[in-house]
């Protein structure tokens, strides 16, 4: 049974950017493994390195080591969901500001949205 059930952050339009990222940029194989990691993260969660690390501002990252790079998803957790953010490949050691700020401002569209929505 899953403790933190995953769902996909949906712009305005109805785009789901991390869905999009994951059919778009990875591989099959490369799919199945990020797949994994966040579907871990559903079953055992609260969970640590090197499945997941917290970010910041309530951000959190599922950390995937794929052949020659590594992939983030960043999410945050809402209403008892794990709400998925971003999707990136890492080029860095630190995460990128703009990922981060990226996140930052979906998160703040989810809460907002909520917020709106229990008026």
């Amino acid at each position: 049974m899953k403790i933190l059930p995953a769902a996909f952050y949906r712009t305005e339009a109805g785009n789901e950017p991390v869905r999009d990222w994951l059919k778009g940029e990875l591989s099959k194989e490369d799919r199945l493994k990020v797949g994994t990691a966040i579907k871990r993260v559903e079953l055992e969660w609260p969970i640590g390195k090197p499945t997941c690390a917290p970010l910041s501002d309530g951000l959190w990252e599922v950390r995937v080591t794929l052949p020659k790079r590594i992939a983030r998803v960043i999410f945050f957790v809402h209403d008892e969901t794990m709400v998925l953010l971003h999707g990136f490949i890492k080029k860095a050691q630190k995460t990128p500001q703009d990922d981060l700020e990226l996140a930052g401002k979906r998160k703040r569209d989810v809460e907002k949205a909520d917020a709106k929505g229990r008026k």
